[in-house]
C-alpha cells in the first residue's frame, strides 16, 4: 500500500512578505487571505514523522497557526534571512522532544547558519531551553524515515540553491536557472512546486512565464507556484493558469503519493 505524503505551506511569499511594510496596493490591501503571504517554507508529513524545509523569521507563528505537532528533521535550501532567521525557535521542539533536531543543508549554508546561530550545534549541552540541531551536510540522495530525499542543485542568480525531490514531489524555491541534470530528476512528478516571483522578469528568481515554460518541460501532474510578492493577485492570477498549475497559499495541504 502507498503511504500518503502531506505537504503543507507554512509561507508563500516573498522576502519581504505580503501585505509588504507600508504599501497600500490591491494586493496589500487584499482581504482575500490567500494574499496574505509569510516568508517561505513547507512542511512535509511523512506517515507522522515531520520535516520542515526553511525556518523563515515566521517560523514561530506559522508552526503556532498551522499546529505543526512535532519536529523530525529540517532541511535547508540556501543561508539567505528570509529562508534561515526562524532558525532559534525549534528550541521549542527541543524542549518537548528532548532531543537535537537532524539539520540538512550544503557545505556552504551550513558555514552560513554556524555564523549566524552557532549556538544551535551545541547540541551535547542538556540544557533543553536552547534550540539544538546536529548538522548534516548533504552529499547525494539520502534516506529518511523511509523515504529517499534527492537534493538537487539549482541556480539563484549566482548563488547555488538546493533544490529537493522527496518521493514523487519537487521543491524548487529561488531559482532562475535549472541545470540540465537537474532537470532530468524533475521530470514527471506528481507535484512540482516552484519559484514564480511575479510577471515581470527578475535576475534571480523565475517570473510565472518563465516558471510556466519550465513546467510544460517538465510536465509535472500538478504544479503549484510559490514564492510570490505582492503584485501578484492571486484570483486573477489563477485564472490565466493551465488547469494542472495553481498558485499556493499560507495553509494549503495537499497530498501525494510517496
Amino acid at each position: 500500500m502507498k503511504r500518503g505524503l502531506r505537504v503543507v505551506f507554512l509561507g508563500t511569499g516573498t522576502s519581504q512578505g505580503v501585505p509588504v511594510i507600508g504599501c497600500t496596493c490591491d494586493v496589500c490591501t487584499s482581504p482575500d487571505p490567500r494574499n496574505h503571504r509569510a516568508r517561505p517554507s513547507i512542511w512535509i508529513d511523512l506517515g507522522g514523522r515531520h520535516l520542515v524545509i526553511d525556518t523563515p523569521a515566521e517560523f514561530r507563528l506559522q508552526a503556532i497557526r498551522f499546529r505543526l505537532p512535532r519536529l523530525d528533521a529540517l532541511l535547508y535550501t540556501h543561508a539567505h534571512a528570509d529562508h534561515i532567521f526562524g532558525i532559534d525557535d525549534i528550541r521549542r521542539y527541543n524542549q518537548m522532544q528532548r532531543e537535537a533536531i537532524p539539520l540538512y543543508a550544503s557545505r556552504e549554508t551550513l558555514a552560513a547558519l554556524r555564523q549566524a546561530a552557532g549556538y544551535i550545534f551545541d547540541y551535547t549541552n542538556e540544557n533543553w531551553a536552547l534550540p539544538k540541531a546536529i548538522p548534516r551536510e548533504l552529499d547525494g540522495p539520502f534516506e529518511l524515515f523511509g523515504t529517499t530525499i534527492e537534493p538537487l542543485l539549482v541556480w539563484h542568480g549566482s548563488m547555488p540553491v538546493t533544490a529537493y525531490r522527496i518521493g514523487r514531489m519537487a521543491y524548487v524555491t529561488d531559482c532562475s536557472r535549472i541545470p540540465a541534470e537537474t532537470m532530468e530528476r524533475l521530470r514527471a512528478l506528481d507535484l512540482l512546486i516552484l519559484d514564480a516571483l511575479r510577471y515581470r522578469p527578475h535576475p534571480t528568481h523565475f517570473s510565472i512565464p518563465e516558471a510556466l515554460e519550465v513546467i510544460e518541460e517538465l510536465k509535472p501532474k500538478q504544479a503549484l507556484l510559490t514564492h510570490l510578492c505582492h503584485e501578484v493577485d492571486h484570483a486573477a492570477a489563477e485564472a490565466g493558469l493551465p488547469p494542472h498549475v495553481r498558485l499556493a497559499y499560507d495553509g494549503l495541504s495537499v497530498t501525494v503519493d510517496d
